[in-house]
Parts: C-alpha cells; structure tokens; sequence
C-alpha cells in the first residue's frame, strides 16, 4: 500500500478516535448554526484538528482544505480535503451513520481516499488504480480488508434499480429520479452501498468538494460512476450522482435533465 494511503488511513483513524470522544458526551456538545443552516459543533473543529496535525507531521509542505479551518497553502500540486464529520446533523442526534472523509488530491486528481464510519466500526479506502477496499476498525487497528466491487449486473430500467438518497433536505431537486427508481433506506453513506454492490444508484442532493472527495474515488475503484447533476466527473460544489455503471448513470441523468 503506498504511504499517501497510509497516511490518510492513519488520520483517518485519529479523527475517528477524536470524534467518537465526542459522540460519547453528546449531552454536553455546543452545537451552532452556520449561515447555510447546517449545524457544526466543537467536535466538528476538534476532529478537523486531530487529522490535520496527522497530515502536518508527516507532509508537511502539502496544502490541506478543510470544512471547518479553510485552506492551508503548500506546494507540489498536492491537497489533503478533509470532511471531520460529514452528516453532523445525524452525530448530534446520536445516528451511527455519520463519516469521517479524506481524500489526497493531486493536480486536480483524487488519489487517495478514506471513509470511516466510526460509530460502526468500519472503514473504506482507495487508491487510483489500485481498487477499492473495506474494513473494520478495532481498537485503533484494521481488520478484516476485503476488495469491494459495485454489483456486476442489475436492472436495466430505472423502475427496479436500488437508489439511496442523502440527506433529508433538497430531495425536490431529484424528485423525477426518487420518482422513476426504489428507493431504499440506507445503514451507511448510499454512495459506499454503491461501491459495495448493494445499491444501483445513490444521489447526495448538495455539497462541496469535501463531502465527494472521498467518496466519488471510492466508488469509481469499486467499478462505478461517479458525476456531478451538472455533469462534470471531478467532486466538487453542487449534486453528486453515483452508479454502478455510466449506462445507468447516463439513463439517471436524462430523466433529470428532462425534468
């Protein structure tokens, strides 16, 4: 595995550590408000710290952009984007579901990426053009690693394919998609359902680039789709869209451009 991996695995699991501190004592959190109506907490900022002195110590000259503290300059084409907790509305209401993201950009290309879901013990990782892979988290180590792939054949029509939503709000933007396909709960980011075959389509209604970094690696190494509602294949600001092949990508695109 290549250190840049690694590295991310290892932050990873130091912001894992530091938020579930956090997720234990939920009754005293301070939670805010920011201007886009989203909550942030201190475990937001705490978490975003932990994984940043991780990356400091060992790159130190890469840039880092993170939700919660910005943009740190650095050199070389590279940029850590960081997600401390994405979902921190379910953190704070004491759902599992919540993430940990990371991802390593080079020249505008995502290398490497980690998605741990510590409240659950499990953990998802990629590397370009190496696959993608998932795990679980025992006391501070990964156990457990197996190769994942999206599902290798499904439905052909938008009626049977299994899709999964996140989050709550903005679900009118991809109502004719909600509409045409079956839908389905989710126990974990329906994007690493995708990459892990047991959903066909999922759809993130709004983000930045750090809550698709990570994610859109994964589940293109899983043997997926990943794609901005606009379009664009690179993460970043907007609706993301993720499937287990482009036919069936390109099929939920239509039926939301026709919209």
């Amino acid at each position: 595995m290549a250190d840049d991996l690694r590295l991310a695995q290892e932050a990873a699991l130091a912001g894992a550590a530091e938020a579930l501190r956090h997720f234990a004592a939920l009754a005293g959190l301070p939670r805010e408000v920011k201007a886009d109506g989203s909550v942030v907490t201190a475990a937001d900022r705490a978490v975003e710290t932990r994984i940043r002195e991780v990356l400091a110590g060992a790159r130190p000259g890469d840039a880092v952009l993170g939700e919660e503290h910005g943009e740190t300059a650095g050199a070389g084409g590279r940029r850590w984007i960081i997600d401390p907790i994405d979902g921190t509305k379910l953190f704070v209401e004491g759902d599992d579901r919540w993430l940990v993201l990371i991802a390593l950009e080079e020249r505008g290309e995502i290398s490497a990426a980690v998605a741990a879901v510590p409240a659950q013990g499990r953990i998802w990782w990629a590397e370009r053009g190496g696959g993608a892979w998932e795990g679980r988290v025992q006391d501070g180590r990964i156990l457990g690693e197996h190769r994942i792939r999206v599902a290798d054949t499904g439905p052909a029509e938008l009626a049977e394919s299994r899709l999964g939503v996140v989050p709550d709000w903005g679900r009118d933007t991809v109502a004719p998609l909600i509409e045409a396909a079956d839908e389905r709960g989710w126990t974990v980011q329906p994007a690493l359902l995708v990459a892990r075959g047991e959903l066909d389509l999922a759809v993130q209604t709004g983000g930045q680039i750090w809550d698709f970094a990570a994610t859109s690696l994964i589940v293109t190494e899983a043997g997926g789709d990943y794609r901005g509602l606009d379009g664009r294949t690179r993460p970043g600001p907007g609706a993301s869209l993720y499937s287990r092949s482009t036919e069936l990508g390109d099929t939920a695109l239509k039926v939301l451009n026709a919209r």
